[in-house]
């Protein structure tokens, strides 16, 4: 299979097993998952299939919605409930003091990797070195939350729906927040609610992904690739550029049609777009292309084509 599937990958489980897991239910090698979550999270982990590996990379980097449970008063070494307890405090604050807190840290922030993370430093991983006993200084990286809806707040928790960059750790956020509050704070749960168009509410569990399969209707949960780039005009080539085209050479603008039979590039519009989608004649999508004002010529950034179709076959 060639596309992205949106699972939702289960409490205990890692990104990897998951990729494992799926591998043997659906028969292939080349999956690859989009980013890591942590064991103890939950949530939507987009799973790229065949082709569509090309893009884990650039899903790995969209922005992502998040609904966690902040616990103040404790701090701990992974800076979740589930790491060791290095201090307990009173919550002393008010409810309207925690809420003015959790809201300061809407938009950008340098952030400080936690130890117990994929982050690498001179080349080894962090948790890595940190169940060694280690602990190394991290440089900070700029983060983004673009927003934080605070959905209920029953002290010492807080449960929060978070939208953030790519590169947030959510349980660090929770740790800062308690440090500007005096008292601590760690992260009790975390739902990871969205990734790029990929939502909550249509992923699926490893098992409900197993049973599709042996119903037959596995491929209905299949997305094609093309739809991560859906804010990109669509083009079509004409059936005499074909060669060329599966080729991955560039595309004249004469060659290109803005909708399948359709007039030509230079009656429909007038500026060049910057990027664009190229489909074949019978609408397959071929790649990302982007204009070469120079050229005056729209060059391949990402193919998805890896095979000839008839028509190029055909052609001498």
């Amino acid at each position: 299979m060639d596309g992205l599937l949106n699972v939702y990958k289960e409490r205990g489980f890692t990104s990897h097993d998951v990729v494992a897991k799926l591998r043997g239910i659906l028969r292939q090698k080349k999956i690859g998952h989009t980013g890591t979550l942590d064991p103890e999270a939950e949530g939507v982990l987009p799973i790229c299939l065949g082709k569509a590996t090309k893009v884990c990379g650039l899903l790995t980097d969209r922005d992502k919605e998040y609904r966690a449970v902040l616990l103040l008063g404790r701090e701990t070494d992974t800076q979740d409930v589930f790491g060791k307890v290095l201090e307990e405090r009173a919550v002393e604050a008010a409810e309207s003091v925690v809420r003015d807190v959790i809201m300061s840290f809407v938009g950008e922030y340098d952030q400080v990797p936690p130890m117990y993370s994929a982050r690498k430093v001179d080349g080894k991983k962090l948790y890595e070195l940190a169940r060694q006993g280690r602990e190394v200084e991290r440089q900070p990286r700029r983060v983004c939350i673009y927003g934080i809806t605070i959905e209920q707040v029953e002290l010492p928790r807080v449960i929060m729906a978070v939208r953030c960059s790519k590169g947030t750790y959510i349980r660090t956020l929770c740790h800062d927040i308690g440090k500007v509050l005096g008292c601590g704070g760690c992260m009790e749960g975390l739902i990871r609610t969205r990734v790029a168009e990929f939502g909550l509410e249509e992923a699926k569990t490893l098992g409900q992904i197993e049973d599709m399969r042996d119903a037959g209707t596995l491929e209905k949960l299949v997305m094609p690739v093309d739809i991560l780039f859906s804010s990109y005009p669509a083009f079509f080539a004409e059936e005499s550029a074909g060669k060329r085209l599966y080729n991955g050479n560039p595309m004249k603008k004469a060659e290109l049609k803005k909708k399948q039979m359709d007039i030509g590039f230079d009656a429909q519009l007038g500026e060049p777009p910057e990027q664009i989608r190229i489909y074949d004649g019978k609408g397959q999508f071929i790649g990302i292309y982007s204009y070469d004002r120079r050229r005056e010529l729209y060059c391949p950034d990402r193919l998805f084509f890896t095979e000839q179709t008839e028509i190029a076959k055909e052609q001498p």
